[in-house]
C-alpha cells in the first residue's frame, strides 16, 4: 500500500486526487493533509480518509478545527511549519504537490530532500525555481512524476526513450474563452467571463491563466524543466477540443500524442500509481463522437502573456521567477476588481522590464527576486486602481 501526503487538498487537484484514492482503498492510504482556509472541506476529508497529520493556514483556524473535529484523533499544525511537516511526513511514499503558486515551493523542495517522489501539479515552483528544483531531484534522487495533463502527456509519450532523439515537444492549448472573442473587446471581460472555461473545471486563479494563456506559457517553462528540452524545441498549439493533450515529435519523423477525454482524473491515476496504472473512472474516448480535431497557432499579440513567458524564458536568470510573481499578484488584483483583465500582461510587462535579471542558482536568489517583483507589482496594481498616473505613483 502507498502511503500519499497531499499539500493542497481542499483545491481542485486535491479533492481530484481524494476522489482518485476513494476508489484503491486497498491501494493507496492518505496520511497527511495540507490546506489553507476551508475547514468544512478539510474536516469532511479527514473524517473520511482519516489522516495522522493535517496542517491549515493560520493558530485560529487550527483552534477552529480542532473544535469541529472532537473526538478524532488527528494533529493538526499550521503555517509554513505545519506544510512542511505534510510533505515529509516520515511515512509517505509520495506527495501530491497541489498547492497554487510560489507558496509550494518550500513544502515541495522539502519533500525531495526527505527522499518523497513528487506527483507534480504546481508548476510555479519549476517557473520560480527550477534550476534548484531539478538539481535537489537528481541530488535526492527521487522523482518527478507531472501531474499536468500537458506535462503528463508528454511524459507518458517520452517515457524510456533517449531525450537525444525528441525533435519537438508539441503543448495544446484549449484557448480559453476568448479564442474567438474580437481584440477590440478584451476591454469588457469580465470576472465571470474569464472564470467560464470551455472545457475544463479548475481553481479560480489557473483559470484566469488559462483566460490569459498565461498558464500555457508556465507550462512551456515548465516542460523545459522536466524534459531539459529547450525553449526554442517547444511549441504551443492551440486545440479547442481538448483531446490531444500535448505530442512529441522524433528525429525519425515520428509524432506520438496522448489522447483521451478532458479529465483530470486521468494524469492523477497516472502519477499515483506509476509505473502501474489503474482505472481512474474516466469514461473511454469515443474518436467517432469527437469526429474532428482542430489546430491552430496562437496569437500572440491578442495574447501577450504567453508572449512574455516565452521571453522569459528565453531571458534565464530570474525572469521566470519575477513573470511568475508579478503574475499573481496582478491576477490576484483583477479576482479583486482592482484591475481589468487587459492590465494583468500590462503589470507583468513593467515588472519585467523594470526588475534587473539576476542569477537563479540558489533558493536565496530565487526568492529575493519572487520578493521584489511582488512589490513592484503591488506598486503598479495600485496605481492601475486609483487611476493615478503611474510615473508619479510607482516606485524602482
Amino acid at each position: 500500500m502507498k502511503a500519499i501526503s497531499i499539500i493542497g487538498s481542499t483545491g481542485s487537484v486535491g479533492v481530484t486526487t481524494l476522489d482518485v484514492v476513494s476508489r484503491f482503498p486497498d491501494r493507496f492510504r492518505v496520511v497527511a493533509l495540507a490546506a489553507g482556509r476551508n475547514l468544512e472541506l478539510l474536516a469532511d476529508q479527514i473524517r473520511r480518509f482519516r489522516p495522522e497529520l493535517v496542517s491549515v493556514e493560520t493558530p485560529e483556524l487550527a483552534r477552529d478545527l480542532t473544535q469541529r473535529l472532537r473526538p478524532h484523533e488527528v494533529t493538526i499544525l499550521h503555517g509554513g511549519e505545519g506544510v512542511v511537516a505534510v510533505a515529509t511526513h516520515p511515512e509517505a511514499k509520495l506527495v501530491m504537490s497541489a498547492l497554487v503558486g510560489a507558496l509550494g515551493l518550500a513544502p515541495t523542495l522539502a519533500a525531495i530532500k526527505a527522499g518523497k517522489d513528487i506527483a507534480f501539479a504546481n508548476k510555479e515552483v519549476l517557473v520560480v525555481a527550477g534550476e534548484v528544483v531539478t538539481r535537489a531531484v537528481r541530488e535526492y534522487g527521487v522523482r518527478l512524476l507531472p501531474v499536468d495533463s500537458e506535462h503528463n502527456a508528454v511524459f507518458q509519450c517520452i517515457e524510456g526513450r533517449s531525450p537525444e532523439t525528441v525533435k519537438r515537444i508539441i503543448l495544446t492549448a484549449s484557448g480559453g474563452p476568448f479564442r474567438e472573442l474580437p481584440a477590440d473587446r478584451f476591454g469588457e471581460i469580465s470576472i465571470k467571463d474569464a472564470l467560464n472555461h470551455p472545457t475544463w473545471r479548475m481553481g479560480n486563479k489557473i483559470t484566469i491563466d488559462s483566460a490569459t494563456l498565461m498558464n500555457k506559457g508556465l507550462e512551456v517553462i515548465e516542460a523545459h524543466w522536466l524534459f531539459n528540452v529547450p525553449g526554442s524545441r517547444i511549441e504551443v498549439l492551440i486545440h479547442p477540443q481538448s483531446v490531444i493533450h500535448s505530442l512529441v515529435s522524433y528525429a525519425d519523423g515520428s509524432v506520438l500524442a496522448q489522447l483521451g477525454n478532458p479529465d483530470m482524473r486521468t494524469p492523477i491515476a497516472h502519477a499515483l500509481a506509476f509505473p502501474e496504472r489503474v482505472d481512474s473512472g474516466v469514461a473511454p474516448l469515443d474518436l467517432a463522437q469527437v469526429a474532428s480535431l482542430t489546430f491552430e497557432k496562437p496569437d500572440l499579440k491578442r495574447f501577450p502573456c504567453l508572449a512574455l513567458a516565452l521571453q522569459a524564458l528565453e531571458a534565464g536568470g530570474t525572469a521566470s521567477a519575477a513573470l511568475n510573481a508579478a503574475n499573481e499578484i496582478a491576477v490576484e488584483a483583477f479576482l479583486a476588481r482592482r484591475i481589468g483583465f487587459m492590465a494583468i500582461g500590462d503589470v507583468v510587462s513593467r515588472v519585467l522590464d523594470t526588475l534587473p535579471n539576476g542569477r537563479a542558482a540558489t533558493l536565496e536568489e530565487v526568492l529575493a527576486a519572487d520578493a521584489h517583483a511582488r512589490r513592484l507589482a503591488s506598486e503598479f496594481t495600485g496605481a492601475l486602481a486609483s487611476g493615478a498616473p503611474q510615473a508619479e505613483r510607482v516606485t524602482h
